[in-house]
């Protein structure tokens, strides 16, 4: 198993599990199997993720930090303990108003 893992049957802290790097995103993944997986991300001051769709829901869950989640157009400002569902198919981007951490479950959905 890599580093870049996470050892089933053993307990961990989001929080504690993925530190930052400067100017930059850091990721592990938590699970991952054909129905979807659940991704850990760490941001930088000033990173994200450009502008993109997924043809899938996605949950992101806020662990630590503040972070601006655009949906459609829309911006969402998020904070540790906040979450928001983004829709299969919508647009979106993330970016760090501050160090953020981030839980990101993607579901797909039957027939996609």
């Amino acid at each position: 198993m890599g580093t870049n893992e996470f050892k089933k049957g053993e307990k961990f802290s989001f929080n504690e599990s993925i530190g930052y790097a400067d100017k930059a995103v850091v990721s592990k993944h938590v699970l991952k199997s054909e129905m979807g997986n659940i991704s850990l991300f760490a941001f930088d001051k000033g990173e994200g993720l450009s502008e993109h769709t997924a043809p899938f829901d996605a949950i992101v869950s806020i662990v630590d930090g503040k972070a601006e989640v655009t949906i459609g157009g829309v911006s969402n400002m998020l904070e540790a303990g906040e979450t928001i569902v983004i829709p299969a198919n919508m647009s979106h981007a993330l970016k760090a108003i501050e160090q953020f951490k981030m839980v990101l479950t993607m579901i797909k959905s039957s027939g996609k």
